[in-house]
């Protein structure tokens, strides 16, 4: 037990005396996970809204679909990603492998059925009649999407935690489609899978350390906006 103590010590020490490698990997995590979930957003919002507001054929298909990749594991996406970004892709052109941005395209692959699956189940478990007031008052389906998503925030900003929180922990896009290079695209995750192999305990524990403090940052904030939606 006690290179477990040893290495929660080390992980403190990197961590106050601003370890470069350790903060590089923290930069590299934040910066990928809040592109990931701000396009996760951006596209989620939307379809959920559509999945779970329009009756259309093919619906419970395309829900089941969705909710299918919801469990979808982060190798297979990142195996996906790689092949179209590879430089004998479709997308090679544009120079996305082992880049951050390659690493964010995947990662909102991740993170898109949660927010679209939520949103979807917010927007179904709404009033019928807020759509009919809507509609009488005669607004445009712009005007219907922001209002919609606006009575369902709570639930869009509890799907967006959810997704940040898968978003951040996964490791197989980042390695995958990243490369785990060091000072440009290596990551929390990716960096405790190297450095504990390497049998540097101490930067994955502290690396560990940081992630679990996102985490329950993010889960105390989930917390919070449930608590203000049932009051």
């Amino acid at each position: 037990m006690d290179f477990i103590a040893q290495g929660v010590l080390e992980a403190f020490r990197l961590l106050m005396l601003g370890d470069p490698q350790t903060w590089s990997a923290v930069r590299t995590t934040i910066g990928v996970s809040t592109m990931s979930i701000m396009a996760s957003l951006v596209l989620g919002a939307p379809l959920g809204f559509a999945l779970g507001y329009y009756e259309f054929p093919g619906k419970r298909g395309v829900r089941l679909l969705v909710d299918t990749l919801l469990s979808l594991p982060t190798v297979v996406i990142g195996l996906l990603v790689y092949a179209f970004i590879t430089r004998q892709g479709p997308l090679g052109d544009f120079g996305l492998l082992f880049t951050m941005r390659g690493i964010a395209l995947g990662q909102t692959l991740l993170g898109l059925p949660v927010v679209v699956a939520m949103t979807a189940t917010a927007v179904e478990s709404q009033d019928r009649r807020l759509r009919q007031t809507l509609l009488t008052l005669g607004a445009s389906p712009g005007q219907v999407l922001l209002t919609t998503l606006a009575e369902a925030r709570f639930a869009v900003a509890l799907a967006a935690m959810a997704a940040y929180g898968r978003i951040v922990s996964e490791v197989g896009i980042s390695m995958m489609v990243g490369g785990n290079i060091k000072w440009h695209t290596r990551t929390i995750t990716t960096a405790i899978a190297l450095e504990t192999g390497k049998g540097e305990f101490g930067m994955g524990v502290a690396l560990g350390l940081v992630l679990m403090f996102i985490a329950f940052a993010v889960n105390l904030l989930a917390v919070m906006l449930r608590r203000s939606s049932q009051r």
